[in-house]
């Protein structure tokens, strides 16, 4: 996961596929870019079967120069996806990049160069169509960690005079009819980052937003849009090697994590409070499961942590119990290989504050 610049074989077969796409016609290239948009929502969606059609002619390069080929009507119209592969849970992920290879090295040079065209341009509308832009923005790593998640720069920094589009949201002025949009500016924790619209919580886990669900729901924005991200890199490797699709990758995955983890500490902080609002009311002397939720920093997603507080009957509630279990949580974890360093540490965190916020609570 990490920022790693592409290979030269990429940054050549790149080049190669712009070029092909450039030297195409106006009429093809649209054509084309017709059939990625269609493509490019059922791949993303993982849908069961997509139809797509091949150009009528196509122009080659060969030995410097162009050479118009025209693609035979019969093999115009492709499919990909069929019964058997939905029985054998294969999705367009699967058939339809195994198709375009199957066309790619077709004897019929035009259908091979009307396959690459179509994959080219329908993995270039996932990067470019499919996603908004954000912020110029540079993330450093936490200490010991790989992946960039936390901004850089002075938080305090003011704002420019100029608003970008991504600094600020219009809402419709309501009573004085004429007046248009009105600006919001985005908080300055916000504009921080690649898209401050989706940014939930500030650098001390500070709700920025109205309620967890919404977080939720920002969080959820930040993974599809790293779906298609990853879906177009699935569908054309070569796509790494594009700078729009660095700086998405880059500005979205440094901005998924950082507020990930912070979803997860603030509702880390939430199980506490009701720990102890149900300890003060006497109603958990019949045992304690937690199910702590963390950022997994590798499969990009909040998941749960589950351990016994309080075995179940009829044990009196004490908080040492709580600072034990998270003692011998914050072992078990340190040694536990599922996670990955950076997944660990962020967890190891977690256990930490549940461990220290009972500590001082009297018995």
């Amino acid at each position: 996961m990490s920022h790693l610049a592409p290979t030269e074989s990429f940054e050549k077969e790149y080049k190669a596929q712009e070029s092909l796409f450039k030297a195409q016609p106006a009429i093809v290239q649209r054509f084309l870019e017709a059939q990625a948009q269609q493509l490019a929502e059922t791949f993303v969606q993982r849908g069961s079967r997509v139809h797509f059609s091949l150009p009528d002619r196509v122009i080659a390069e060969s030995n410097g120069e162009s050479v118009p080929l025209t693609v035979p009507q019969n093999l115009r119209e492709q499919s990909a996806g069929s019964l058997r592969d939905r029985m054998s849970g294969n999705d367009v992920h699967f058939t339809f990049r195994e198709r375009l290879t199957q066309l790619e090295q077709s004897p019929d040079h035009a259908v091979g160069v009307s396959a690459q065209l179509i994959r080219h341009t329908t993995a270039m509308h996932m990067i470019y169509n499919m996603l908004p832009s954000g912020r110029s923005v540079t993330y450093v790593p936490e200490e010991d960690e790989d992946v960039p998640t936390v901004p850089a720069g002075d938080l305090l920094e003011p704002a420019s005079a100029i608003t970008a589009s991504t600094d600020a949201i219009a809402e419709e002025e309501k009573n004085e009819d004429g007046r248009g949009s009105l600006l919001v500016p985005y908080v300055a924790a916000a504009r921080r980052f690649y898209l401050p619209q989706w940014v939930a919580f500030d650098e001390d886990d500070k709700l920025l937003v109205n309620s967890v669900n919404e977080a939720e729901a920002h969080i959820a924005s930040m993974q599809r849009f790293l779906t298609v991200i990853f879906a177009a890199r699935s569908l054309a490797p070569y796509m790494v090697a594009d700078e729009e699709y660095q700086k998405k990758r880059y500005g979205m995955l440094g901005q998924l994590i950082n507020q990930g983890r912070a979803l997860a500490r603030y509702q880390t902080r939430d199980i506490i409070h009701a720990i102890k609002e149900r300890a003060a009311a006497q109603s958990l002397n019949r045992g304690l499961s937690l199910s702590l939720p963390y950022f997994d920093d590798q499969e990009l997603k909040i998941d749960t942590y589950h351990f016994v507080v309080i075995p179940a009957g009829r044990i009196m509630f004490v908080p040492s119990f709580v600072v034990r279990a998270a003692r011998e949580e914050q072992v078990k974890v340190d040694q536990d290989t599922r996670f990955d360093v950076s997944t660990r540490k962020h967890l190891l965190i977690e256990l930490k504050m549940l461990e220290e916020a009972f500590t001082s609570v009297k018995e």
